[in-house]
């Protein structure tokens, strides 16, 4: 499998997301054999830190059985706020692959660096920008419904 056939599946997620009244952001977290997949639940859970990439490190945890997913790939359809960064960065995550930048809020290089910042004990590989025109079409499609 490779980068965008995850980022395809992730995008699917979104779509789920999307259809529960949520913003279209999914997640897929890949270590080893085990997959694990999660989308936006903000709105289902009336929880403001019910991204996409929370529920799919907490997913991935109990599947895995550790805190420490140093062998995992989390790919996104949007590039990590803050909040997400920092919880990846803190589950010691090996790779982020995502597709479209946030210019006003991504701390995967287009705001801020959290996930390799030098001064944090831990970095990851980045692939960004993976069917970004096509992930920033499915969110930009959503908000255009809405405004």
């Amino acid at each position: 499998m490779d980068d965008e056939y995850y980022v395809r599946r992730a995008m699917e997620l979104a779509a789920q997301a999307e259809e529960a009244g949520d913003v279209p952001i999914g997640a897929v977290l890949v270590s080893g054999e085990i997959v694990t997949e999660a989308k936006n639940e903000k709105e289902a859970r009336a929880d403001a830190t019910a991204h996409a990439e929370m529920i799919l490190l907490q997913r991935a945890a109990r599947e895995i059985g550790a805190w420490r997913l140093s062998d995992a790939t989390v790919y996104v359809t949007k590039e990590p706020c803050v909040m997400c960064a920092g919880a990846m960065v803190a589950a010691r995550i090996k790779r982020l692959v995502y597709g479209c930048p946030d210019p006003k809020g991504g701390a995967a290089g287009s705001v801020l660096d959290i996930v390799r910042h030098p001064s944090l004990n831990h970095r990851m590989e980045v692939t960004a920008g993976v069917l970004a025109d096509e992930t920033a079409a499915q969110l930009q499609a959503f908000f255009k419904k809405r405004r």
